[in-house]
């Protein structure tokens, strides 16, 4: 398994696919770093050189990718600067209901998590009809 800027990815796949598994890289970024890096997109991962690898990970610190914890960071901020100035997508991130103007009525169980049944508990020493 090869390491590119200390993700682990899968030597078995093509490296335009394998480098999708680094946080930030898509299909675009991965193959304008392939072109830049001047790599055949259709190569393994297992196949490449270490002077191929360290070619790509040249290519994306020339980049300017922003990637891994410096972008779980930078969303991180965002989400608390949302949630810190108290606006209405700051305040459905707190509450966990959907941002972006989804009905909530039905549907939005991904973002409200499974269904939570509410029912009425019967006491017991109520009076029965029957006398």
């Amino acid at each position: 398994m090869p390491r590119i800027i200390g993700v682990d990815i899968p030597g078995g796949k093509r490296i335009d696919i394998a480098l999708r598994y680094v946080y930030g890289l898509g299909p675009t970024n991965s193959l304008a770093i392939l072109s830049k890096a001047k790599i055949d997109p259709s190569v393994r991962a297992k196949d490449l050189s270490e002077q191929q690898l360290s070619q790509i990970v040249h290519a994306i610190q020339d980049g300017k990718y922003v990637i891994e914890g410096d972008l779980r960071r930078e969303i991180g901020l965002n989400l608390k600067r949302l949630q810190g100035i108290k606006c209405y997508r700051g305040i459905r991130h707190l509450r966990s209901l959907p941002v972006r103007g989804q009905r909530t009525q039905t549907n939005a169980r991904t973002r409200k998590g499974p269904r939570k049944t509410v029912g009425v508990q019967r006491n017991p020493n109520a009076k029965t009809g029957i006398h």
